[in-house]
């Protein structure tokens, strides 16, 4: 069947055509400035859910990393200061150090209740947990270190543990070493070890040995993340929570997890040929490992690679979501552009320039109601309201200019078509690409098909 066209449309289609393509693709080049302008806004909002994040951490308590037990006991050692010219003169002069001993066995088992706590429109993750902690140190190894045993001093030793957050703990922890049960302090002068030191300082003098069984229970609550360091020579840790998306990171991945719908649990084994510093160590807490080709300067508070726990994420990142959906507006204003124009010469109707204008305003506002509905009722039912809100006006708007329903409800169904097509593609994540690859293959495939059916050099459309 061949549609002709009268005289109007054809001089219109001969001398028009080629101007109104360029107009319509500079106009879609145009709508990459606002489409920058909604990217920029979605970005503030994410920023601001990330502010009103780190404020309800405040008031409630941070991010939390467990670290230690570390047993630290010091000892004196005589050394030889040179003075005079060339060192000419030798001073003997006592000095005190220390040695620090990690644990040979550390046996972890945590219970974490995540809670959503609401500020406005915003909400962030909180927690309590019980984390009860046991295990043992070793004997000094002093074959290694070449210390002698009358020259430490075992009524100084310490033992430190380390957290993030010391306004995250609910109790005074207690810590039972050996048959002994010590009341835990906080340590702000000594930055020896850790950032936030909690510490007792048994007198060992009576026993003169490291070799100790400890356990203690800390109830700590935190937001978003619970992490511990891989500090014992056998490292055991148990984690359960009731969380159904969680996200474990760090360099070691669970070897046992077990996840359901509304809860979840892991279980960690590891070994110290997974570190990357000694179970025991003399001096600072700087530790110096000496190769044939260099010498390697670590510390405890830098080992990042030793650090694993769990995020609670929140199940729905609708910012995140919309970021993504706002990436393809061109995309969707362009394919939109070209199935209007196409419907000109089948309807034989002239579109002004300024109703593709009207129309792309629509589609941008498009996004601001995806953000604005996002933050109140979820990214899935904000997309429906925003689509159907917009094919809605859209399709109105085309049934006005082409005074008929049928061609109205065609392109309905077109935005229809491709705002599913946008939904499912962010939905898939992982395959997005070939998905979306595969569609606009098909795209191009029907408007090359329908390109063909229109004459260009004639007075008629096939």
């Amino acid at each position: 069947m061949k549609v002709e066209l009268n005289s109007e449309n054809g001089n219109w289609l001969g001398e028009s055509v080629i101007l109104k393509l360029v107009l319509i693709g500079f106009l879609t080049l145009v709508l990459l400035i606002p489409n920058f302008w909604i990217q920029n806004l979605i970005s503030e909002r994410q920023q601001r859910q990330t502010e009103i994040n780190q404020e309800i951490a405040n008031d409630w308590s941070g991010k939390q990393l467990v670290e230690g037990p570390v047993l630290v006991i010091p000892y004196t050692k005589t050394v030889i200061e040179k003075e005079g010219k060339n060192g000419s003169t030798e001073t003997a002069k006592e000095v005190i150090s220390t040695i620090h001993i990690l644990p040979e066995n550390l046996e972890i088992d945590a219970a974490v209740k995540p809670n959503k706590l609401h500020r406005g429109i915003f909400e962030s993750v909180v927690y309590n947990s019980q984390i009860k902690v046991k295990g043992n140190f070793s004997n000094l190894e002093l074959k290694k270190s070449g210390i002698d045993t009358e020259k430490i001093l075992w009524n100084k030793a310490k033992v430190f543990i380390g957290l993030s957050d010391l306004k995250g703990l609910k109790n005074n922890p207690q810590i039972k070493l050996a048959d002994s049960i010590y009341e835990v302090e906080p340590d702000f002068v000594n930055d020896d070890l850790f950032d936030h030191n909690l510490t007792i300082s048994p007198d060992l003098s009576a026993i003169k040995s490291s070799k100790l069984d400890f356990n203690f229970v800390l109830d700590l609550k935190g937001s978003e993340e619970l992490n511990f360091l891989h500090i014992g020579k056998n490292t055991k840790v148990k984690l359960s929570g009731n969380w159904p998306d969680p996200s474990f990171i760090g360099r070691y991945s669970p070897d046992e997890r077990n996840l359901k719908d509304t809860s979840f649990t892991a279980n960690w084994n590891l070994s110290y040929f997974n570190r990357t510093y000694p179970q025991q160590w003399e001096g600072e807490k700087r530790i110096t490992a000496k190769t044939k080709e260099k010498t390697l300067d670590t510390t405890l508070d830098q080992i990042d690679d030793s650090i694993f726990g769990v995020k609670f994420i929140l199940p729905v990142d609708q910012y995140q979501k919309t970021m993504r959906t706002a990436k393809y507006a061109i995309l969707i204003i362009m394919l939109t552009f070209i199935s209007l124009f196409f419907m000109e010469f089948i309807q034989k109707h002239k579109i002004h320039l300024l109703q593709y204008v009207l129309i792309s305003a629509a589609m941008i506002v498009y996004y601001t109601l995806l953000l604005a509905f996002g933050e109140q009722v979820g990214f899935n039912f904000a997309y429906l309201i925003a689509s159907v809100s917009t094919i809605v006006l859209i399709g109105s708007f085309v049934k006005a200019l082409m005074k008929s329903t049928k061609p109205a409800l065609l392109f309905s169904a077109i935005l229809s078509v491709f705002y599913g097509f946008i939904f499912v593609i962010i939905q898939l994540q992982d395959m997005a690409l070939i998905s979306g690859s595969i569609a606009l293959f098909v795209v191009v495939a029907l408007l090359m098909y329908f390109s063909a059916k229109i004459d260009w050099t004639k007075k008629e459309v096939a």
